[in-house]
């Protein structure tokens, strides 16, 4: 069989070899595939897998041989998957691999805005503490992970995984999920949105983007949260109104926020996240530990193996 990968460079930049892959078929890999040369680079394809790159209803009618899509990621919504359907070609995803990933990415914002490790690494580089002439100095609160509360917004995987993390620094948890149905070995209430954003000190996304929750985080709902109020966005760019946050940080209304994901990556110039205070951003590196792309390559060869035996996982099309 014919393996067409399409943007294969996020998820092996050269430490993460496609071995299992290749060893499954006529094995091309593309590091980025620009959209005028998506057709033409998957011609004669069995399988396609893709990250980023758009498989439209009109890229899959114009593939007669595509019998197998692929996604190298959880998120599949880069694939028209009823056309899929229709041609009776199978779509998977990979479900599991980043979890811890994510989630120490985010403990990892929460200690770096509790502690201001990031930030003092500068001042220090600066020459302040050589200026300061005292033995330590800080320029903004020193504050502890214990006793504060981290409003969870999704608790599925990640975000349930995050808050295992959460408690064990000693942090109150509110989770949020439209299926209230999660069972965790430490303690947490169910609350709504509007209460995990109005008590939470730390408020962390984990949720999908649906058309009934883009821009869900509002000018509104953002003035319901404490001043020293720290929000984390690891989940998806389009669920922020990215105007209103920008302009509560620059008008102080929260203390700061993390931002992982963007509403069209890479970054715009004139996104206004760029212009705002006290805001870190990332450039959608939380699920890319090493190890977590380890995990997702053999989930892809799995999920390849496992169709051409005829038994087909982590389909979600249906077919």
């Amino acid at each position: 069989m014919k393996i067409v990968v399409l943007d294969g460079y996020t998820l092996n930049p050269g430490d993460n070899p496609w071995t299992r892959v290749e060893a499954l078929g006529d094995f091309t890999c593309h590091d980025r595939t620009p959209e005028a040369e998506i057709l033409s680079r998957s011609q004669g394809a069995d399988i396609i897998l893709t990250n980023k790159t758009p498989l439209t209803k009109a890229t899959i009618a114009a593939l007669p041989d595509l019998k197998f899509i692929g996604v190298l990621a959880t998120g599949y919504n880069i694939v028209d998957v009823e056309a899929a359907a229709a041609r009776g070609i199978p779509v998977t995803n990979v479900p599991t691999y980043g979890t811890d990933s994510v989630a120490e990415f985010v403990l990892g914002l929460m200690l770096d805005h509790a502690r201001g490790a990031h930030y003092h690494s500068y001042r220090v580089k600066d020459g302040e503490w050589a200026r300061r002439g005292d033995f330590c100095f800080w320029d903004h609160p020193l504050s502890l992970l214990k006793g504060k509360t981290l409003s969870v917004v999704g608790f599925g995987r990640i975000g349930r995984r995050t808050a295992e993390l959460a408690h064990a620094f000693g942090m109150d948890i509110l989770a949020y999920d439209i299926v209230q149905e999660a069972k965790c070995d430490f303690p947490f209430d169910w609350v709504d949105i509007p209460e995990a954003f109005a008590r939470g000190d730390y408020v962390s996304l984990h949720c999908p983007q649906t058309a009934d929750n883009a821009k869900m985080v509002s000018a509104d709902l953002i003035r319901t949260m404490k001043p020293t109020a720290f929000f984390i966005n690891t989940a998806r760019g389009g669920l922020v109104d990215e105007q209103a946050l920008a302009a509560a940080l620059s008008e102080g209304q929260i203390s700061g926020a993390a931002f992982d994901v963007v509403s069209a990556e890479p970054i715009r110039p004139d996104n206004p996240l760029l212009g705002a205070k006290n805001v870190t951003l990332t450039p959608h590196i939380a699920w890319a530990a090493v190890e977590a792309r380890v995990n997702l390559m053999n989930t892809v060869a799995d999920n390849i193996g496992a169709f051409q035996s005829g038994q087909p996982i982590n389909v979600v099309n249906g077919v």
